[in-house]
């Protein structure tokens, strides 16, 4: 399944990753798998097909919609974070819940603290809506990467962030963060009256031995300032179906929320479908996947051309790439493409930070992903 790709067929496929790249142009860019979803997946959305496309008995507003008790079945059962399934509420994906979150909870030219180099959407999101990017630089650090939290404490003292946004497993490093680093914060956003909003869609990515720890788990206390956005769709491969959650802990929010009530849309048949089946039939394809892609993290660090900086990533099937010393810098983007004909997503999109590295999606076949890797060595001796 994961290994038995064809490029022809691939590049058939009308989505944004293969269409958007020329016809002799291998895309390892886009944070989308090549891979076909997993068969419980598949078979759910058949079914919505072959049985009923009207209304659903649920909606957006009952307490009874499935989402919310299979999220806090899986958020039990995977990290042992027991929470009120009535506090969760839908989305179509995570950028809408973060949008919707920063226009209850903040106003124009509040800060927004943020992890950089950043998810692109996420940084688009701040200036679109005249909030003010407040970046906290992700340094290397042997294998890692790390952040200085004594500074980040000065800043806060100092400005007016309102928000800390955090991205857990980390994109685009693939940072797991430990639990001394999750507590660091949430002494900090509790001195700082910060709200928390924790972007855990990784979080069924995670490597061996690491393990993922849902934010507002740490706390009753930073429960109540939290809201965890979360989805599917990234793990399973269905981004398309546009379905995430969110566990909006911090009662004002989730009050601000709820008015007017169709303002942010409801959940569509074919998104819940897909997530519930992903979540509840879904684990035995995901530890088979999981395994695909430790496998396909070590080929990138074997196949690398020399001098190409790479720090296997904790989480994700992604791959944060540092060309600073060596050529083709500044723009190794624009250069495996014209001349290894490989797409990657170019580092300056992800903010500061982000200058001199690219972005390779790893999560292809074996045969694929050494062809990638051939052509950069090809290009780059």
């Amino acid at each position: 399944m994961f290994d038995d790709l064809d490029v022809r067929a691939l590049s058939r496929r009308p989505g944004a990753k293969w269409s958007r790249a020329e016809p002799d142009v291998l895309p390892a860019w886009i944070a989308e798998m090549d891979f076909p979803p997993a068969p419980a997946v598949r078979e759910a959305l058949l079914r919505c097909v072959d049985s009923d496309l009207g209304y659903p008995s649920w909606d957006g507003r009952a307490a009874e919609n499935p989402l919310r008790t299979a999220f806090a079945e899986r958020m039990r059962t995977r990290h042992g974070w027991r929470l009120d399934s009535a506090h969760v509420r839908e989305f179509t994906d995570i950028n809408q819940g973060l949008q919707a979150v920063l226009n209850a909870a903040t106003r124009p030219g509040d800060g927004v603290v943020v992890h950089t180099p950043a998810y692109p959407p996420f940084l688009e999101t701040i200036a679109s809506m005249g909030r003010r990017l407040h970046p906290v630089p992700c340094a290397p650090d042997g294998a890692g990467w790390t952040f200085d939290t004594d500074r980040l404490d000065r800043e806060l003292r100092e400005g007016t962030s309102r928000v800390l946004l955090l991205v857990n497993p980390h994109n685009p490093t693939g940072r797991v963060l430990r639990r001394e680093e999750l507590r660091t914060l949430a002494e900090l956003a509790l001195r700082h009256d910060l709200l928390v909003v924790a972007d855990e869609i990784h979080a069924d990515l995670v490597h061996d031995p690491h393990r993922h720890l849902p934010f507002a788990s740490l706390g009753d206390e930073v429960a109540a300032r939290t809201v965890t956005l979360t989805s599917a769709t990234k793990a399973f491969n269905v981004p398309g179906v546009r379905c995430a959650v969110a566990h909006v802990g911090a009662a004002g929010v989730r009050e601000a929320l709820a008015r007017p009530t169709h303002l942010y849309g409801e959940p569509n048949t074919f998104g819940v479908a897909a997530t519930l089946a992903a979540w509840e039939h879904g684990d035995d394809w995901l530890a088979r996947l999981r395994q695909v892609l430790a496998r396909n993290a070590a080929l990138v660090r074997d196949g690398l051309p020399a001098g190409v900086g790479y720090r296997m990533p904790e989480a994700t099937f992604l791959a944060w790439l540092d060309f600073r010393e060596r050529e083709p810098h500044p723009d190794p983007h624009t250069f495996l493409r014209d001349k290894a004909r490989v797409l990657l997503n170019d580092g300056r999109a992800f903010g500061p930070g982000g200058e001199g590295f690219v972005r390779l999606n790893f999560a292809t076949s074996r045969d694929i992903l050494e062809d990638i890797l051939h052509r950069m060595r090809r290009c780059l001796p």
